[in-house]
């Protein structure tokens, strides 16, 4: 059994003396183990850091067995996301999230959204938005996807502003309005055809609505805890925006569509 694939690195363990097993998201495979051997070479130490991208060959004589790695560096991003609290933390939140689903479960879509995250972690309102769209696209793939195009009640798609935390589908401001305080906020980012940024605000209430749905429908029911890493990413993410967005702080551009 051959096969050959680019991948991301999401993290590796010591196996033996000298070899890894590595822990990559690949383009069509979905999340997949495999040892490699010298994988704690000087050589092959700052090419097995996570966030690198990599094309990976994986060799076994069953597909059921675990196999061993090949491994060629693409690109070696690990020692920018080293530079940055929020890059630190995003890279572990994001792998953590992506132990959720099961191996060798291809997801193409998250792989391609995981490359782009990787590339805007520096810029925390960009990789804040990404990373609720990653986790929106999780849930969605985990079979608990949300509905925020539409009013649940009246089907209509402007002034949306609450997702009910029943259904998880969106409400309107005036239908939602006698059960605001029971309502999660939809942040206008998240509204669909908007070009808005996210600012703290909105930011804040994305990051707590994706993670009451992964609670109720992930953590929860599997006895698992969301970990410390996205904790430390909400905040760094949000702490860095707020001093962006204070007075006389100068807030570099953004790309905003």
């Amino acid at each position: 059994m051959q096969w050959t694939d680019e991948a991301i690195l999401l993290g590796v363990r010591r196996h033996g003396e000298t070899s890894v097993i590595a822990e990559v998201m690949t383009a069509s495979r979905g999340r997949h183990l495999g040892m490699v051997r010298s994988g704690r070479s000087r050589t092959m130490q700052p090419v097995l850091q996570p966030g690198n991208r990599l094309e990976v060959t994986w060799r076994a004589r069953l597909d059921e067995h675990l196999g061993e790695f090949r491994i060629e560096p693409l690109m070696l991003r690990a020692g920018r996301l080293m530079e940055s609290a929020t890059a630190v933390y995003g890279v572990q939140a994001l792998a953590a999230l992506l132990r959720l689903l099961p191996e060798r479960d291809p997801h193409p879509h998250l792989f391609q959204a995981l490359d782009v995250i990787l590339d805007h972690l520096e810029d925390p309102a960009t990789a804040g938005e990404l990373f609720v769209r990653f986790e929106l696209g999780l849930l969605n793939d985990l079979g608990f996807g949300l509905d925020l195009s539409e009013c649940a009640a009246t089907g209509t798609h402007h002034d949306l502003a609450y997702v009910s935390p029943k259904s998880g589908r969106a409400v309107s401001r005036e239908v939602g309005a006698p059960w605001a305080d029971k309502m999660l906020a939809l942040p206008d980012f998240l509204t669909p055809g908007t070009n808005r940024a996210a600012d703290p605000d909105s930011l804040a209430a994305a990051f707590r609505l994706t993670s009451y749905f992964l609670d109720r429908h992930v953590y929860g029911p599997r006895g698992l805890e969301p970990g410390a890493a996205r904790e430390g990413f909400c905040q760094a993410a949000l702490k860095t925006l707020r001093s962006l967005e204070a007075p006389g702080a100068l807030a570099a551009p953004r790309n905003t569509a």
